[in-house]
């Protein structure tokens, strides 16, 4: 349908753009960007943008919708119409048109109005006790609106009767319907619903959830928790009632949140939360005692929380310290020891041991010793003990003492070659000064508990002495000794036999040293060898020898007799050897000669003894007969017997010497016996059986009896004798 240019003067005024005149077909023009289906600022007119994007309005152009934009219709085109509208309006278009106009905007109006939701209401989370508001708008509606509560209408009117905690709030005229619930309580949680019953109109699903809050918790055992100190132990913490949400539970301590609890959720029949536990598993100690623990119980519905607070009381055994005055002493100082204990429940025993030995005689919380040694490396122990259990703490004193030798050095046997150590310990406090030195060396060897020696040969065997110092009070210190017996071949040295006569006996000796001990000694010869036994005219003895030197090992002596010498064995040589099983070794020893005493010099000396015995018994008979005695014969003479003797004429082999034993018999001088004429021999009392000078003569005289004018009473005369002359 085509408007009449007069008609369309009448909706939109005329105006006339460059390059455009009245009844010309404008070139094609487009809508604005971002107009839309809704009002304009100038109905029934189409805004367009030449292509110079100027906006204008072509008053010869029809404004109509399509397809929900605005369009525009080119001047000789046919709209789509149906046919009867068509020959309706061909015959009164001139009356139809502005009806048509207000119509179509009236009914455009209308489609804005009607009946919709505002404001739909929304889940709700709300405490219990509290008020919950659920909103509900409506536009374009004037009918009844009822909300519905798990799908069950709650009515029409503001005041809902029968839900005495539920009414509906707002301006019905402006279509506000809020539905409020006060005081919420838990049979308020359900689904909620608003609707306009009219207009068929429901809002979403509200859910409204209630919130609980926790009750406080309990603590088992509270307000005061009695435990034992040392021991594992829990602490129970418990919310009880239907909390919603399901609370937790929280320990502290000073405002410090304690780790290590387990939780524990009990449920009831129908599903619902009965209640909750904490347990709190903790050792406690003494120090614990008076500690307050705080349980709190915290949920959504309170997120501050509620506390209960607990005091830990404790029970444990004693904590014990123990003191000594003084604690430094010198050995021989009394010292005080003081035990003291805290103790819950209180101290019922004291106990004292030294060294682990209990003290006798000791029960309270001092004890006074003398100090002596003993106490530096044997405690002092004190025991207290209540009911829960006991305690025990030692301490040890700084005494000070002397040197004493704890372990005394051992002796030593090495072979030759190897190395040597010797230790030995000494105690003291402070620790002594200890040193290592040979016996009859001064130079020191080495300091400390041992000495070593490497590679020891035969001159390091002897006595090695471990010393140490005495301490500062001047006490203590001294010496050990041990031996090193160095492991070598046998040490062979000849020693001095005596000269013999020709044909007579000899013996010559050797000594041994030798460690280990010899496995045998052999004397050998120009014509042979002896070990042990006799042979011929030899025969071997072995006895020990005196200690030697210090480290030498142990001693022999073996002697080898010849009985009846020759010639021949003054001139040669006599090997004496000795074995072990580190090696040999070996001495030669010869035989010296000795000659006979001449007759000369024998007959000399016996005629010099002969006149020294006269002129004493002489002298003696002059005497008496000066004081006129005249009986001599019953004078203490008369058993008077004078006796001289040459040492090596007695009888008894077993008594002679070396020297006598190896002399001829030719050699052995006579007994000469001086008598007296007028005296009476007595030889039982005056004979001697045996000479101990060994090489004196000897004269005794047997005095008389006694009488006041006896002028002799006794004479002993001696004179050296001439054996053992070259």
């Amino acid at each position: 349908m085509r408007l009449l240019p007069a008609q369309l003067e009448q909706e939109i005024p005329r105006q006339r753009m460059p390059g455009t005149f009245l009844g010309a077909s404008p070139a094609p023009m487009t809508p604005r960007a971002g107009l839309g289906p809704g009002p304009s600022p100038n109905p029934g007119r189409v805004q367009v943008s030449n292509p110079a994007g100027t906006p204008s309005f072509n008053p010869g152009v029809p404004a109509r919708k399509l397809k929900g934009r605005w369009g525009v219709l080119p001047l000789g085109a046919r709209p789509c119409v149906p046919p009867f509208i068509r020959v309706w309006a061909a015959g009164v278009s001139q009356m139809l048109v502005p009806a048509l106009l207000v119509l179509f905007f009236c009914l455009r109006g209308r489609a804005g109005l009607s009946p919709h939701f505002l404001q739909q209401p929304e889940d709700l989370v709300v405490l219990l006790g509290d008020e919950a508001r659920l909103p509900c708008a409506l536009g374009a509606y004037w009918g009844l609106v009822q909300w519905t509560k798990d799908g069950l209408a709650l009515g029409g009117e503001r005041d809902l009767p029968g839900w005495s905690r539920y009414w509906i709030s707002g301006n019905a005229a402006s279509g506000q319907h809020d539905l409020h619930i006060r005081p919420v309580e838990l049979e308020d949680q359900a689904s909620y619903e608003c609707q306009a019953t009219q207009a068929g109109l429901r809002s979403r699903r509200a859910q409204l959830h209630v919130l609980v809050p926790p009750e406080p918790p309990q603590v088992l055992g509270g307000p005061s928790v009695s435990l034992v100190a040392g021991v594992p132990a829990n602490v129970t913490c418990r919310s009880r009632g239907d909390a919603r949400p399901t609370p937790e539970l929280l320990w502290f301590r000073d405002g410090v949140r304690l780790d290590g609890a387990t939780f524990r959720q009990t449920l009831l029949k129908e599903g619902a939360t009965g209640s909750v536990e904490s347990i709190l598993s903790l050792t406690p100690s003494s120090h614990d005692d008076g500690a307050i623990l705080v349980c709190r119980a915290r949920s959504q519905a309170l997120p501050t929380g509620k506390d209960t607070a607990i005091t830990l009381s404790l029970q444990y055994p004693p904590v014990v310290t123990l003191s000594a005055e003084p604690q430094t002493v010198q050995e021989g100082e009394k010292v005080t020891f003081l035990c003291q204990a805290t103790a819950q429940p209180p101290v019922t025993g004291y106990r004292w041991a030294k060294g682990g030995s209990p003290v006798l005689g000791a029960r309270g919380p001092m004890l006074e010793v003398v100090a002596d040694a003993a106490f530096l490396t044997a405690p002092v122990s004190c025991e207290v003990s209540n009911a829960v259990g006991s305690a025990n703490r030692s301490t040890a004193l700084d005494v000070r003492f002397g040197p004493i030798l704890q372990a005394k050095p051992k002796p030593l046997s090495v072979d030759v070659g190897e190395d040597a150590s010797f230790s030995c310990v000494w105690s003291g406090n402070p620790l002594p000064r200890v040193t290592w030195t040979r016996r009859g060396d001064a130079q020191v060897l080495a300091s400390g508990p041992t000495l070593r020696l490497l590679a020891v040969g035969p001159k390091d065997a002897g006595d090695y002495v471990c010393r140490a110092e005495p301490g500062l009070s001047g006490l203590g210190g001294g010496a050990a000794e041990a031996r090193l017996t160095v492991n070598a071949p046998p040490v062979v040295t000849a020693l001095h036999s005596a000269p013999a006569f020709l044909r007579g006996p000899a013996r010559l000796q050797c000594l041994v040293f030798a460690s280990p001990a010899p496995e045998a000694v052999v004397w050998s010869w120009d014509e042979g060898f002896l070990t042990a036994g006799s042979r011929g005219r030899f025969l071997v003895e072995t006895f020990p020898a005196p200690e030697g030197r210090g480290g030498q090992g142990p001693g022999l002596i073996s002697v080898l007799h010849i009985s009846g010498t020759q010639e021949s064995d003054f001139s040669r040589g006599f090997n004496c050897t000795a074995r072990n099983r580190l090696g040999e070794g070996g001495t030669q020893v010869s035989l010296g000669r000795r000659d006979l005493l001449p007759t000369v010099r024998i007959v000399a000396g016996v005629a010099a003894v002969a006149m020294t015995l006269l002129m004493v018994i002489t002298g003696v008979a002059l005497c008496c007969w000066r004081h006129g005695k005249v009986s001599l014969a019953s004078a203490s003479f008369s058993k008077q017997k004078n006796l001289v003797r040459i040492p090596g004429s007695s009888n008894g082999s077993s008594s002679r010497g070396p020297e006598e034993e190896t002399g001829s018999s030719k050699d052995q001088g006579p007994i000469a016996h001086t008598d007296h004429s007028d005296l009476a021999l007595d030889e039982e009392g005056a004979l001697e059986t045996k000479d101990p000078t060994n090489g004196y003569y000897k004269v005794r005289g047997v005095s008389p009896p006694t009488s006041p004018d006896s002028c002799v009473t006794s004479l002993q005369l001696k004179s050296p004798g001439i054996f053992n002359l070259p």
